[in-house]
């Protein structure tokens, strides 16, 4: 069990980092975040725990999923380590190259779905000029 200088439980922490008690527990489930318990099995956090929540919103935003953040995170916990950080810099390049690829094949759809537009507009033109037998 961690031990705290300043404690809060997880309302609090909610409250501090605008992220939701149940999204705090399943960062916990996934590894990112820990918390030591009381005798009654309250979660208690740090003021640490602030920034660390802080960060993995950020990685969170920067497109990472739960694995890969865990997979990142030792480096804040030992950025003195060189195959840590290694490795975490490399999660990252890889990171990157997955959102490039991901934004190419966006873009191919968009230009997919513009050729449909562009068939569909030339059909309803070709319908609404068609004079209607009456």
């Amino acid at each position: 069990m961690r031990a705290y200088a300043f404690s809060m439980r997880i309302g609090d922490l909610s409250k501090r980092t605008g992220v939701s008690s149940r999204s705090l527990r399943y960062y916990e489930e996934q590894g990112l975040l820990t918390s030591s318990r009381s005798d009654a099995g309250q979660r208690h956090y740090s003021e640490i725990d602030v920034e660390r929540v802080a960060l993995i919103r950020q990685l969170f935003d920067a497109g990472m999923s739960s694995r890969v953040i865990a997979a990142v995170l030792p480096c804040v916990d030992s950025p003195t380590d060189p195959d840590i950080t290694e490795s975490a810099f490399m999660t990252m390049m890889h990171e990157r190259d997955r959102i490039d690829a991901d934004i190419a094949n966006l873009l191919k759809s968009r230009d997919a779905l513009e050729v449909l537009i562009g068939i569909n507009r030339k059909y309803w033109a070709e319908l609404t000029s068609i004079p209607v037998a009456g």
